[in-house]
């Protein structure tokens, strides 16, 4: 039957177009080999080309088929043309080449799947009769013998298991990567061809001399300046030491920013390698190195890749072109500096998506700089290393730990891949920028914190939990000359020095009325519980008014720690791990303007105030360092914190097993890909996103997907104004009525009046008769 079926077959194709003739669909065998050229150039950067030719050949033999090439006909056949290559492979080649070509072929539209049993899994599927009769690809495809074949890899701390692993990820990545660019090529050209066009980094290298020799010829000669210079020119001077592992310890307002890109661009340039990777905790902190790149480098050859970002804010002359060419690039990360998150990198190195994955090989021959690495998750920071020290090792690339408050890991470190330190002296610029002073206050309650900070013109408090930060924004923002006499503010009020009002309502009205009109214009509160544009418009009026010298009180979540550009006279800071604190002092005396500033750690003795899980035991740590060093921000005791939180944690350093769970079926090379995917969370997934329609631009926004029925046109326009909630409030709304869904994924906050504070964001709350309960 096959035969007689083959034999009316005189062409296979892999992709068709509207044309009956057949004239102009992409022939089979050209697809295969296109995809195996490219697929092998992208696994030569890490000696892996000849895995990935045989994967772009074999990926779609089953498409040899006759009845794939029915259903290119238009009969409405479902046909498994995946399964083909990997069965082939398995006939071929032994054992360890067989099963890496299995995963990978049989996952390039679906994901890496486990290996699993003859029930589940990939083994499973490998074990089903395949009726299609793919033979054909014999007569136009000749697959390279691989058996001698072994790839390079040196394990690290013996994880063999997840070496070969990550060598498989990598080889997947350049195989859907291929497949796509190729499939891409042929049915779309015109999309195609907005792919690669950035500029060469010789021509960056330029560009970013040019700045940095217009900016360092115009600042001022003073001290820290001249520091700054120093951590440059030593930035500079290390990069001309092979790729390896290094860090880079600078304080707060030393420069890193510059200088670490100094860093990556000359040692890109001495060791050719391929692209620069700025990986950082926090979205604010994106938003601002990313603009500083884009202001020196140009739109075109800086990705910004995050869940907040939206190609279309980018300004060009041609915005259509910027916007294809950026979305292209977040695709594959094929530009020259890329700057994304934490969950972003991390999950994509640990993920079974196609989607994710596909970008993971242009990671080989890289510069990555880790900002803010104290910030690595603890739960997951063992599997986070062994994938950084994976990439140095076996692909080539060079990683960079920058921050101010260097984790101490040399004890979680391969003797290969322990960190070479930057700077000359580390202790030297710790003492030439320290800026404030640190006192311990004890323990305090609510009201007289309250009482401090009101004794300050400016002052910044930051809390461990959103509840803490509202109640005591609550207490804070309160006049003093505002009486409660069953009266409530408005605007009209506002204007009398002396008024009163009587309303004929219930006392919820005038309890509502008087929460407004004793709120303090000076006080802030910021937290997650603020949609980011309004937290952008919240941080403009603080920074205005600090830059006046008015006065301005403003209680945080930590939120505020990393990457916000502002500067307090004093800062008072609940007690939690030194990194923290350090970061809070950050905040603090920033510009240097006074003699030093004032940081005060503190207890609260409010049970809503009190540490929680993760952050009581940090605190705790943080505490014991605060016993035993006079400075507890210095470099030694920041040493000796991460030495105590590592120790304390344990096994908690890789909380979900996911090493050894590539260790455990070893000898199979039986790997659970789609298991650790599920698992490996940096943040916690039992959230939801709401949308909140805060301003007209939303509002207009949600409406053009309601009238087009097209969220995923438009949806990324609202990533500004999403608050994200754990699942039990998010039931909460539903019941309420209060959220309503476009398509059934996003979901929008219908009464914003009565769910959303312009002082405090997204109210977590239940009526219970005329009154207002705070349940969180």
């Amino acid at each position: 039957m096959y035969k007689k079926e083959h034999s009316e077959i005189t062409m296979y194709y892999a992709h068709s177009t509207d044309r009956q003739d057949k004239s102009d669909w992409q022939p089979l065998k050209v697809h295969l080999e296109n995809v195996a050229d490219i697929a092998s150039g992208f696994s030569r950067e890490f000696n892996a080309e000849q895995f990935g030719y045989a994967s772009g050949l074999l990926h779609d033999i089953g498409k040899y088929s006759p009845e794939f090439q029915r259903r290119l006909d238009g009969v409405k056949i479902r046909v498994d043309h995946s399964t083909a290559g990997a069965q082939e492979a398995r006939k071929l080649y032994g054992i360890f080449q067989s099963r890496i070509l299995e995963y990978i072929i049989t996952g390039h539209h679906g994901g890496l799947l486990n290996y699993g049993t003859k029930e589940c899994g990939l083994d499973e599927r490998l074990s089903r009769p395949i009726l299609s009769d793919y033979s054909a690809y014999k007569s136009e495809i000749l697959v390279p013998d691989l058996n001698k074949v072994r790839p390079s890899l040196t394990p690290i701390n013996n994880k063999i298991g997840f070496a070969i692993s990550f060598y498989t990820r990598m080889l997947f990545s350049c195989l859907v990567d291929a497949d796509f660019l190729d499939t891409e090529r042929f049915i779309s050209p015109d999309k195609s061809y907005f792919r690669g066009q950035h500029e060469s980094f010789d021509k960056l290298f330029t560009k970013f001399d040019n700045y940095m020799k217009t900016k360092l010829s115009t600042a001022a000669e003073n001290s820290i300046n001249r520091y700054r210079r120093e951590i440059y020119e030593q930035c500079i001077e290390k990069a001309e030491l092979p790729p390896q592992m290094f860090s880079l310890t600078v304080p707060t307002g030393g420069g890193k920013t510059l200088s670490s890109m100094a860093f990556a661009l000359n040692h890109l340039k001495k060791h050719n390698l391929n692209r620069i990777l700025y990986v950082i905790p926090y979205t604010s902190i994106i938003e601002q190195n990313a603009d500083i790149f884009r202001e020196i480098f140009g739109n075109k050859n800086v990705l910004e890749h995050h869940s907040n970002y939206d190609p279309k804010n980018e300004k060009s002359e041609n915005t259509d072109v910027a916007q294809e060419k950026l979305k292209l690039s977040s695709e594959n990360w094929d530009i020259p500096i890329i700057v994304t998150t934490n969950v972003q990198f991390f999950e994509s190195l640990f993920s079974n998506r196609v989607s994710r994955c596909r970008k993971l090989h242009n990671l080989a021959k890289s510069v990555i700089i880790l900002d803010e690495a104290q910030m690595l998750p603890t739960s997951f920071l063992k599997p986070c290393l062994a994938a950084l020290s994976e990439l140095v090792v076996n692909y080539g690339s060079t990683v960079v730990i920058c921050t101010a408050t260097q984790p101490n890991l040399n004890e979680l470190l391969d003797q290969r891949v322990k960190p070479v330190e930057i700077i000359h002296s580390p202790q030297e610029l710790y003492e030439a920028f320290r800026r404030v002073h640190v006192a311990d206050l004890g323990n305090i309650s609510d009201s007289d914190l309250s009482a401090r900070l009101k004794a300050h013109n400016q002052v910044l408090c930051i809390v461990n939990t959103r509840k803490h930060a509202q109640n005591l924004y609550e207490q804070l923002s309160k006049s003093d000359n505002c009486y409660h006499l069953s009266a409530r503010l408005s605007a009209k009020l506002k204007a009398h020095k002396q008024v009163r009002c009587i309303v004929n309502t219930r006392r919820k009205h005038a309890q509502n009325l008087y929460g407004q009109l004793s709120k303090s214009n000076s006080c802030y509160h910021l937290s997650a519980r603020m949609c980011p544009v309004q937290r952008r418009k919240k941080l403009k009026e603080i920074k205005d008014l600090l830059r006046k010298g008015a006065e301005c009180r403003v209680v945080s979540t930590q939120l505020i720690e990393a990457g916000v550009d502002i500067d307090f006279p004093a800062v008072y800071r609940a007690m939690s791990g030194i990194d923290s604190v350090c970061q809070a002092s950050g905040r603090c005396n920033r510009e240097g303007k006074l003699a030093s500033g004032e940081v005060y750690v503190f207890r609260s003795t409010e049970d809503y105030g009190k540490a929680t899980h993760w952050q009581s035991r940090v605190a705790e740590i943080g505490s014991m360092v605060f016993d035993e060093w006079d400075d507890p921000l210095s470099l030694p005791a920041v040493d000796g914190y991460f030495e105590k939180l590592y120790s304390y944690e344990g096994d908690g350093l890789d909380k979900k097993r996911v090493l050894p769970a590539f260790e455990e079926r070893l000898k199979d090379v039986a790997f659970p890909f789609e298991d650790v995917a599920n698992v490996f969370n940096l943040i916690e997934n039992d959230t939801r996103d709401i949308i909140i329609p805060y301003d007209e631009k939303a509002r207009s926004i949600i409406k053009q997907i309601q009238q087009t029925g097209l969220p995923g046109k438009y949806i990324r326009n609202l990533q500004g104004y999403t608050v994200s909630i754990y699942v039990e409030e998010f039931k909460a709304l539903e019941k309420s009525n209060a959220i309503f869904s476009i398509d059934d994924r996003f979901f929008v906050l219908k009464k914003l009046d009565d769910y959303y504070s312009e002082d405090t964001g997204l109210l977590n709350r239940k009526y219970n008769d005329e009154d207002l309960l705070l349940i969180a």
